[in-house]
């Protein structure tokens, strides 16, 4: 057995395997002796068949696994052990790579064609200069912060007089042209509606100021604007019944349920935060005011991250790529995908490809690991920034445990969590080696930066 690797150029190789059938013979001979003993043919006892035989039947399949198996093997560990910086996978040449005949063959030779890495430098030291954002928190995000835990933790409460996104509960009654409820037409009880959603300014304002018992006359069709799904919803009907009943209804006010914000006291900071956890409203606000301090520290080394991709990507300047081999790779991984798949996504695929050159060079060279305590850290920071979106600023102990296991049992979310604590420690590292040109910028300033 025999391979030999050749660059064409700079990121273009061949890797060419010779593997003679003897490399294999033991495996195979093993193999066949295993189907001999455990083969079942008409007319020979178990274990009898002649080897003749088995070895019609099935040397030759058994042989082509063989071979493939030790091809692979060895293709593998030679770019393993001779580290070739190698993109994708190896692809069969198709000028070289001749038919293989394992009837009439001893020998068989694979040729692949190579697709490496540019070569290329990347550091980054205190010459370099990139912006780092800090984001303010102002008295507005706090008080919005405030009215939404308010709201979140408020509830529905009764009233004798409607006021905008109240919701009323009452008889609705189909009317017939006369003005007169209709014989035989519809009528639903304790039907619900918040006429602040109705879609028509004429027939909302019908229900400005409503009081309890009163009976107001309206038209459902022209108040949702002859939307089939929220007719029928709300006349309790089959969507394609909804035409027959578009006419006017009376509505008898029986019931005002208005939403009432938490009123800001300790029983609403222990929901947030917990009990005990904070005791007045001047520590509340703090509190509220460092997790939203914490989160846009979060969001400023996500974007020092990107401002370091795209600073690197310019200094390491347009490199060199095998593009045919590159785009063959492409299409053999996204098979599914359709034919202009790979023209339409490969631009945006090299780009991608040289930040991740880009940053394996600055991991390897700044000693960056990641180990299984980092990965389950970020997995519960994760998980808790997951609950803090509904509102939850406090999670028990066992839940949480509960979500990190369940989060840690997909693969993808594994690699994914490596990702990011791989990025996390390359900004905290970059952050102490590179000049930061600090910039103090609103929230709204900040999200520009995006778009």
């Amino acid at each position: 057995m025999n391979i030999s690797f050749e660059k064409v150029d700079n990121v273009n190789a061949l890797l060419t395997v010779n593997i003679d059938k003897a490399d294999c013979q033991e495996n195979v001979d093993k193999m066949l002796k295993n189907y001999r003993k455990n083969a079942n043919v008409p007319g020979f006892r178990k274990g009898m068949v002649p080897m003749s035989l088995i070895k019609r039947q099935y040397e030759k399949a058994i042989l082509a696994e063989e071979v493939d198996k030790l091809m692979q093997d060895k293709v593998n560990e030679y770019i393993r052990e001779n580290k070739v910086n190698m993109l994708g996978m190896p692809l069969p040449n198709e000028e070289k790579m001749k038919p293989v005949d394992f009837d009439t063959q001893d020998s068989f030779e694979f040729v692949f064609d190579i697709a490496l890495a540019p070569e290329f430098k990347i550091e980054l030291d205190e010459k370099d200069s990139i912006p780092y954002y800090h984001v303010e928190v102002s008295e507005d995000m706090i008080n919005r912060q405030v009215d939404m835990y308010r709201d979140r933790a408020g509830k529905y409460e009764k009233f004798e007089q409607y006021q905008d996104n109240d919701m009323l509960k009452g008889l609705l009654v189909e009317l017939d042209e006369n003005g007169n409820a209709k014989e035989g037409g519809l009528q639903v009880e304790s039907a619900v509606m918040m006429p602040t959603y109705m879609k028509n300014e004429e027939q909302k304002a019908i229900f400005a100021n409503a009081k309890l018992n009163d009976v107001l006359t309206f038209n459902p069709a022209a108040a949702y604007d002859n939307n089939e799904a929220e007719l029928a919803s709300l006349l309790k009907i089959k969507k394609e019944e909804v035409e027959a009943h578009k006419g006017n209804y009376t509505y008898q006010v029986e019931e005002i349920q208005r939403h009432v914000p938490a009123e800001l006291n300790q029983t609403l900071f222990d929901v947030v935060f917990g009990e005990g956890a904070v005791k007045s409203e001047e520590e509340f606000r703090n509190r509220i005011k460092e997790n939203m301090e914490n989160q846009l520290r979060e969001d400023s080394d996500f974007r020092f991250i990107v401002d370091v991709r795209d600073y690197a990507m310019k200094k390491v300047g347009e490199l060199t790529y095998p593009e045919a081999t590159l785009k063959r790779v492409m299409m053999a991984n996204n098979r599914d995908k359709g034919a202009d798949y790979v023209e339409k996504n490969f631009e945006g695929s090299l780009k991608e490809l040289t930040w991740h050159l880009i940053k394996e060079q600055l991991v390897e060279a700044n000693g960056i690991k990641v180990n299984d305590d980092d990965v389950k850290a970020m997995a519960r920071q994760t998980t808790l920034a997951q609950f803090a979106q509904y509102g939850m600023g406090s999670v028990p102990e066992d839940l949480l445990d509960k979500y990190v296991k369940q989060t840690l049992e997909k693969p993808e979310n594994v690699e994914n969590m490596i990702s990011r604590v791989i990025e996390n420690k390359l900004g905290e590292t970059l952050k102490g080696k590179v000049s930061l040109d600090n910039k103090t910028i609103s929230l709204d300033e900040f999200n520009k930066l995006f778009q």
